[in-house]
């Protein structure tokens, strides 16, 4: 039986430093705008909540609704995500499946969120991730990521978020070799990249037709990161 064809997905990751951008204002209707422009269905976000306890949500819940945005709930009361850390969706045939938690080692206190749909691609899990700042910390964590994905049930998957690797070399790619980490591309600082933090990877399943950084304005003074994107579609068998 032939599968029918169906256009890309467009998935992206986002590091909104708390809706501050380089002017040190604090605009979270300036990080919509940089959403809309990115034309994505499914956004993975990072730095999504204020730093201290409650740790409120630093692009609020109304503001998302009002654009038509769903957000996962990932059980922080008023938070937008889990360790900073958040999944958001529009668009028809994309329902939301399950989500979960993932504790990480390293020096500092760390998270990955999973996120599971239905997707016109079929069923996608996306983990979100923000990596720590110390080398050995980064190797933990994927490594810890990988183990925890192997003993969820197959599904095609994306791994997602700053990864704060500054290397393009095939680090990341050898620590986790059953994800097949998308070309590395300069995100970070947003006004003159040079770092390619913000990475994606795909798992077996998938493809991606194209993949890119956005740097249409606002985005250059939005967040210090730029977002980076997928546009996903089924692997060929």
């Amino acid at each position: 039986m032939s599968v029918p064809d169906i256009g890309p997905l467009r998935l992206a990751s986002y590091n909104i430093q708390k809706c501050v951008g380089l002017d040190l204002r604090r605009q979270p209707r300036r990080v919509l705008q940089v959403l809309d422009h990115l034309r994505a269905q499914i956004v993975v976000l990072q730095e999504a909540d204020k730093r201290l306890p409650p740790r409120p949500a630093a692009l609020p819940h109304f503001v998302l609704e009002e654009a038509g945005w769903q957000v996962a709930d990932l059980g922080g009361a008023g938070s937008l995500g889990w360790h900073g850390n958040a999944v958001i969706w529009r668009g028809q045939g994309i329902n939301l499946r399950e989500t979960g938690h993932h504790d990480l080692p390293g020096f500092e206190p760390r998270g990955a969120v999973r996120v599971e749909f239905e997707t016109p691609l079929g069923p996608l899990r996306v983990m979100g991730v923000h990596l720590g700042l110390l080398a050995r910390s980064r190797q933990q964590q994927v490594i810890h990521l990988r183990e925890d994905c192997r003993a969820l049930p197959p599904m095609p998957t994306v791994w997602a978020g700053d990864f704060n690797e500054w290397s393009r070399g095939p680090h990341l790619q050898a620590l986790a070799p059953g994800m097949r980490f998308l070309p590395p591309r300069p995100s970070f600082p947003s006004a003159q990249p040079v770092g390619a933090l913000d990475r994606i990877a795909l798992s077996p399943g998938l493809a991606a037709a194209a993949h890119g950084v956005h740097e249409a304005r606002p985005a250059h003074i939005a967040s210090d990161h730029l977002p980076v994107w997928a546009d996903l579609e089924r692997a060929p068998a």
